[in-house]
């Protein structure tokens, strides 16, 4: 299987760079997460400017579950571990650029503030932070503790490569994990410096395109700093609909697609409609105003229509007035599903979709993560348990951006692990850029996936997803298939412009 982006996914991307539908945190809320917390609360931090990093360092209490990585460095995903060296601060050295004996400095640029939604991208930095955190409090990797450089952005390109240029420059970060970068302007220049950025969400092309750069889904694009994927060319598999066909085969396969009339926007609606209709659904594509949007005519459309199935590339706020007029117009009572993706898979849908219950109970959200909710997984218990512990427990900041914010930091921790005594950026590369014969699955936590560059597209494509649904009276998202690593399908990969 190769585990490459998918399509659903750089929909959501598309609809990022609109009005960003992230993880809703308050700018308030993310201070406080930097702010110096004592005893088993939280770590010692240093806040610095706005425009600047915040650095947290040292243990917290006790978060950790049965994966917890001992001092001598944590197993990876599949097979993967470490290599076995005992390690320690009596052996250790400075081995590269942010590692001492006792320490490895890790960045994570994010953009917090930007000029579509303050609450955007933060979900992969809290749960980067809880991970750096846990890990900690459970000995570290090979006896060094992780600190954590955090940078702002802003969502500018001009204050990215600021960002950048600080914490590779000033502060000497060994590698970044877990990015949510809305303009990564910088890219160029960590990557000719060479410095490995793991496990980051690739809301910019930058991770389809340098060889330095690794996102949390995996690859298969050329990565040769020339242009994004293959010959300008994205690929995404028609899983999603695939399984929503084959779950609900009695169900007529009448599926609408909405979108703004916005070019990136209709670009990403156009090639989810292509994938529809290459899975045979009869597909009703409506567009809307993005400055005057008229939802209560595409949810009459839609019932005229007899649609069943919903999907979208517009932002957040634009899914909740779609899902009350969905309600209002009496759409809901025959919808089989309100598709979403894992940017949206957050607790917070219980409030934001609280004037049309209907739809909300029909909210599906698909992935190739475990999902948050599932904390009989050992590494979700300790996720949940951190961010807990982190006062990030609840419904504003708990996301499945923030779980795979942790899985980023997992992977880079795994590939230093790896390393011994001698960590290095040579090794932790080597270890990410394993290729199919050595996929990674952060502990359990991510369907196993790798980064092997093809100057063509593997076809046909086995791709493995992860469904769940949103029930009220669950209280939350309930997984809908017994094993994402079995719930399988091959299909084709369909290009779509990475521009």
């Amino acid at each position: 299987m190769a585990p490459s982006r998918r399509l659903a996914g750089a929909a959501a991307v598309s609809v990022l760079l609109l009005t960003a539908c992230g993880t809703r945190l308050s700018n308030g809320a993310f201070d406080k997460a930097q702010e110096l917390q004592s005893g088993a609360g939280g770590p010692a931090a240093t806040t610095g400017p706005s425009t600047g990093p915040e650095a947290t360092t040292g243990p917290v209490g006790p978060g950790g579950g049965p994966t917890a990585a001992p001092t001598g460095g944590p197993g990876g995903g599949n097979g993967q571990s470490g290599n076995g060296q005992s390690g320690g601060p009596e052996t250790n050295t400075a081995s590269d650029v942010g590692v001492t004996p006792t320490t490895i400095t890790i960045g994570n640029i994010v953009s917090k503030t930007n000029p579509f939604d303050a609450r955007a991208f933060v979900g992969p930095t809290y749960g980067l932070s809880a991970f750096i955190h846990w890990i900690n409090a459970h000995g570290g990797i090979h006896g060094r503790q992780l600190i954590l450089k955090f940078c702002d952005d802003q969502g500018s390109g001009d204050q990215n490569n600021t960002c950048v240029h600080q914490l590779v420059d000033s502060q000497k970060v060994f590698a970044f994990a877990s990015n949510a970068i809305l303009t990564y302007s910088g890219a160029s220049y960590v990557n000719s410096k060479g410095v490995p950025d793991v496990g980051s969400q690739p809301i910019d092309n930058a991770y389809n395109q340098y060889p330095h750069m690794w996102d949390i889904y995996g690859e298969e694009y050329p990565r040769d700093g020339k242009q994004a994927g293959i010959k300008g060319q994205l690929y995404g598999g028609t899983e999603v609909y695939r399984y929503f066909k084959e779950k609900y085969p009695s169900v007529a396969k009448v599926a609408g697609v909405v979108d703004y009339n916005q070019s990136a926007s209709t670009r990403f609606g156009n090639s989810i409609a292509d994938g529809l209709r290459h899975e045979g659904y009869q597909v009703v594509v409506k567009t809307v105003n993005f400055a005057l949007p008229d939802y209560d005519s595409v949810a009459i459309a839609f019932k005229d229509q007899g649609v069943k199935y919903v999907y979208d590339t517009i932002d957040r706020q634009g899914n909740i007035r779609l899902c009350k007029a969905l309600d209002d117009n009496g759409v809901s009572d025959s919808l089989q599903a309100k598709v979403l993706t894992t940017q949206s898979w957050e607790q917070s849908v219980s409030g934001d979709y609280g004037d049309s219950p209907k739809c909300r109970n029909k909210l599906f959200a698909t992935g190739m993560t475990r999902s948050y909710a599932d904390t009989k997984y050992p590494g979700v218990a300790a996720f949940r348990q951190q961010m807990a512990a982190d006062g990030h427990g609840g419904a504003t900041q708990l996301s499945e951006w923030a779980l795979e914010g942790w899985a980023g930091g997992q992977w880079l921790a795994d590939a230093i692990a790896s390393c011994g005594a001698n960590v290095t950026r040579v090794c932790v590369e080597k270890f990410v850029n394993g290729g199919p014969a050595h996929p990674y699955d952060a502990h359990g936590l991510l369907v196993p996936r790798y980064f092997e560059e093809r100057s063509t597209p593997r076809e046909p494509q086995t791709n493995c997803i992860n469904v769940a649904r949103w029930i009220d009276s669950a209280q939350g998202w309930v997984t809908q298939v017994p094993d994402m690593d079995k719930n399988c399908f091959t299909v084709h990969e369909w290009p779509y412009s990475a521009t």
